[in-house]
């Protein structure tokens, strides 16, 4: 499958912005985007210039993009499916995103990040409603349960992850057992429960050009 293999924390930088791309990294003492908080390049630390409307607009697209690890092709068919439903575009788009298993993974604090969610599942360690998934992108909804299969319990990465997790930090619309490994999924999040720092009508405002 494609993927971006460019420098995370390159991508911080030039969204001037922590996009959480490194787990426990990105809070520690060796964040690059704390020592280099201008763009990356060679003119990264002068280049000053009025952003156009467009610019404003893409540069909330590819936020998005690169924190829930995206291409654009994937990226568009989400936007596409977000404009099918009912209600708000710019909601509906960032729900279907939260909803994906790999995120819901990293919600849980199952995984330190989403890129190692998306390794948990696809490595088969995670049962939705007690079946196997291995599809990152796996849609999920309410009353469904994610839970680390039993014979993967013992993985450093998990246990590493879940000891961060602080009770009453979960978002609202997951609960979480943490001595069963298991979450639940107890309603579709809405717009003010998705900690995501991004203006999302200027996604749309993009893409109805």
């Amino acid at each position: 499958m494609a993927r971006d293999t460019g420098a995370d924390c390159k991508l911080c930088r030039r969204e001037g912005m922590k996009l959480f791309l490194k787990g426990t990294k990105c809070t520690s003492d060796k964040c690059t985007f704390d020592k280099k908080g201008y763009a990356p390049g060679q003119h990264g630390r002068t280049r000053r210039f009025k952003q156009s409307e467009y610019s404003v607009q893409l540069r909330e697209k590819q936020k998005v993009k690169r924190i829930y690890g995206l291409l654009e092709r994937q990226f568009h068919t989400y936007f596409e499916r977000a404009e099918r439903l009912k209600g708000i575009t710019g909601e509906n788009l960032l729900r279907l995103l939260e909803t994906r298993l790999d995120n819901v993974v990293y919600r849980l604090g199952l995984a330190p990040s989403r890129t190692t969610a998306r390794q948990l599942v696809r490595h088969r360690h995670v049962l939705v409603n007690g079946e196997l998934v291995d599809i990152p992108s796996y849609q999920l909804k309410a009353g469904d349960e994610i839970r680390i299969r039993e014979k993967s319990r013992q993985l450093e990465v998990i246990h590493s992850a879940m000891k961060r997790v602080r009770d009453g930090k979960m978002v609202s619309w997951l609960s979480l057992d943490k001595a069963l490994m298991q979450g639940t999924i107890l309603e579709q999040p809405a717009r003010d429960a998705i900690p995501v720092d991004v203006n999302e009508k200027l996604i749309v405002e993009l893409y109805s050009k």
